[in-house]
């Protein structure tokens, strides 16, 4: 498995626990936020991005993209890739730096895979900012906008860096971004943050970031990459287009 920024299960006081149910049973998962020291790729801690200055409006990477909620690309794409991320984890900011780009312009683009976010928020306070703006704009269908903007973005673990000036700075054609503060707290956020941890239960998310995929509509299932890097996503995906 590539690196990650492990979710250890047991409890803290001091950390959000969430619940997910399997039928009728209850699974009870404490998120706690620890470094991976190591990896079977021998990879290194990726050093936090230099901020710069946020992207107005629309990203270019995604004009023309349908967006719908968490979900970028089209509902009939055959395959539907699932990240479960955290806004400050350091690995997913290396992901979309590096690959999450090449996924839109090879398979997102071209309308043969469908990309969904499960966000989390265990490493703090900052994540939970960041990601309940991520899902606000969702409600404009500007989720992924914000989302790959503030990966870009990412400051150092819980320095507040997750501003309300940074999040303004969204603003533009297509993106409200004062609507989108204003949403934070709406029952449509409430319900996907609590639909993410249920979700991240019954998968046994370790970390972030950790993806799923499969068939859209049908089973997912733990994404084996070795690596961040596209070519391991390209193998996968490939090879599930042509199952």
């Amino acid at each position: 498995m590539p690196p990650a920024r492990r979710q250890e299960s047991r409890r803290s006081p001091n950390r959000a626990v969430v619940a997910g149910l399997a039928g009728a049973a209850a699974v009870a998962v404490a998120l706690v936020a620890a470094s991976l020291v190591g990896s079977s790729t021998g990879a290194s801690e990726p050093t936090v991005p230099e901020v710069v200055a946020a992207p107005v409006g629309r990203d270019p990477l995604l004009r023309g993209v349908p967006q719908d909620g968490i979900a970028l690309g089209s509902p009939s794409a055959p395959v539907t890739l699932v990240e479960y991320a955290d806004l400050q984890c350091p690995y997913c900011a290396q992901w979309s730096h590096d690959t999450f780009p090449a996924i839109v312009d090879e398979y997102v683009r071209s309308g043969r895979v469908r990309v969904v976010l499960r966000g989390l928020s265990f490493l703090g306070p900052d994540s939970e900012t960041a990601l309940r703006a991520a899902l606000a704009a969702g409600e404009q269908d500007r989720l992924w906008d914000v989302v790959h903007g503030l990966f870009r973005l990412q400051g150092e673990e819980n320095s507040g860096w997750v501003t309300d000036d940074v999040l303004r700075s969204f603003d533009g054609p297509g993106l409200d971004a004062q609507r989108m503060l204003a949403g934070t707290r709406s029952a449509r956020v409430e319900r996907q943050l609590a639909e993410a941890r249920t979700a991240a239960a019954l998968a046994r998310v370790p970390g972030t970031p950790f993806f799923q995929a499969g068939p859209t509509g049908g089973t997912l299932a733990t994404l084996e990459v070795d690596s961040l890097e596209p070519d391991a996503f390209r193998r996968e995906l490939d090879r599930l287009l042509s199952a």
